[in-house]
């Protein structure tokens, strides 16, 4: 077997065939270290590699197979991790110079749950700060490229190395987060599939009461999302808003999937956001294909949120000026060299009383939750665009996505993640899933958003489109 052809199986493949020894552990890890330094410097994708304990991992994972011990779901398959999450003996570095040099001893929850399936871990990959932008631009590793236009445009973020890479054939599994689309903007940007799950049915974030940031896979297929998700879902003691499994594995949801008979609202810009002309004429596409060939009934539906960049400033501005004090190896964080967009951002959050916040939490995100309810109430799923625009050149320091069908936005740095925040903060499962290129040869992606804690029925439906329109077996030109 080639390295081309390891490289580029999917993760479900690559587990079953090193459990029928068709496939060595070495031989796959050795194929994605290869395809790693091949496409690297066209992406900058890592962090941290960690090519020879992968290796050593390997040899060991074989030595369990030729003994013919159980193994579990993911053994011997190479994975990448963000540089967010914990891992024990690894550099974790959370995106800033400043933790450069920090390696944590425990490994967080959901990687802990990875690796005790089988998983091989072969590198960090690259994020902003703690994930507080919305492109993945450090000043420990600068800006990571979409490889669909590398090295010139953005990944996305804030797992914008995440995206990058497993769209490049570097692993078959990637681990990122997602608190507003950190998950989905990168799928969107760099052609694959991204995965937000109901919040707390992975055990992940920085707090036990955390009902909007979580832990998630990105890969190049439905059916590996939903892999990841069996290995990683469920409860957990330091979790008291654990969501409950479903009955049957999420992967199973994805097998022989169909739309067909579903209801499903389309919602091209949630009433007020600017969509790009070419990215809704694909997306429009996309959706007459589940209707046409998937035999769903699809229905444009009228909604109106609060605005969901203002939501964005006003619900994590506190937590930024919060994480301006806190001590890092090099000093205050909020006397480093920082990025505009977070001092912006820490500034609002100083100026903000208890009050104010109380009532974004309570209020604004309130009336988030009942748009989305009421649709979902009528209609099994949700459609939209996942972002206004497709990947754009990186942008300097102070701009971004400027501008939509020649109309300026408000915030350069963070307006294409408009579509993705507010199902975030009404706690739903919601996917990215390519569904077509424009004239540029640029991915675009299709969100599909499902009722609280039905995250098998979105996987479902995107397993259902990813039959009716296989956008997912097309490669980057770089790869």
């Amino acid at each position: 077997m080639s390295n081309e052809d390891i490289v580029w199986m999917s993760g479900h493949e690559m587990a079953a065939a090193i459990r029928g020894k068709e496939l060595s552990p070495t031989e796959a890890v050795t194929a994605v270290l290869d395809q790693q330094e091949k496409v690297e410097p066209h992406i900058n994708a890592f962090v941290t590699l960690t090519g020879e304990q992968a290796l050593e991992q390997a040899k060991a994972a074989e030595e369990r197979i030729a003994r013919g011990e159980d193994v579990g779901p993911l053994h011997g398959v190479p994975i990448t991790v963000k540089d967010l999450t914990a891992t024990a003996g690894v550099r974790t570095t959370f995106g800033g110079s400043a933790f450069r040099d920090h390696v944590p001893e425990h490994d967080d929850i959901a990687w802990a749950r990875l690796k005790g399936a089988g998983a091989i871990l072969i590198g960090k990959t690259t994020t902003p700060l703690f994930g507080m932008l919305g492109i993945t631009d450090s000043d420990l590793t600068g800006r990571t490229s979409t490889p669909w236009a590398a090295p010139t445009h953005t990944s996305g973020g804030s797992s914008g190395g995440a995206a990058a890479s497993v769209a490049c054939g570097v692993a078959p599994f990637a681990w990122g987060s997602d608190g507003g689309g950190s998950i989905r903007v990168p799928a969107a940007c760099c052609g694959v599939v991204g995965f937000k799950a109901t919040p707390n049915l992975i055990p992940g974030g920085e707090s036990p009461f955390e009902t909007s940031a979580v832990v998630g896979p990105l890969t190049r297929n439905v059916r590996d999302a939903a892999l990841l998700l069996d290995v990683t879902a469920g409860p957990h003691p330091t979790l008291p808003l654990s969501a409950p499994l479903p009955a049957e594995s999420f992967e199973s949801a994805t097998l022989d999937a169909s739309v067909a008979g579903l209801r499903i609202a389309f919602s091209p810009d949630f009433g007020s956001a600017e969509i790009d002309r070419e990215v809704l004429a694909v997306v429009e596409a996309a959706v007459r294909v589940l209707e046409s060939a998937g035999g769903a009934r699809v229905e444009q539906v009228e909604m109106s949120v609060p605005d969901p960049i203002e939501y964005f400033h006003n619900v994590y501005a506190p937590g930024v000026a919060m994480a301006m004090e806190m001590p890092t190896p090099a000093g205050r964080l909020g006397d480093l060299p920082l990025h505009p967009a977070v001092l912006r951002m820490a500034e609002k959050g100083q100026g903000m009383s208890a009050i104010e916040y109380h009532m974004v939490q309570q209020m604004t995100r309130g009336e988030i939750l009942r748009s989305f309810l009421t649709v979902l109430g009528e209609y099994d799923l949700l459609v939209t665009p996942t972002m206004p625009v497709t990947a754009f050149p990186h942008p300097g320091e102070e701009a971004g996505n400027t501008h939509v069908n020649g109309k300026p936005v408000g915030d350069p740095m963070l307006d294409f993640h408009r579509m993705t925040e507010s199902p975030t903060h009404a706690m739903l499962p919601a996917i990215s899933v390519n569904c077509g290129f424009t004239k540029e040869g640029l991915p675009v992606g299709l969100q599909i958003i499902g009722r609280l804690r039905e995250d098998s029925a979105v996987l479902a439906a995107a397993a259902a489109f990813e039959g009716l329109a296989d956008w997912s077996s097309r490669r980057p030109p770089i790869a």
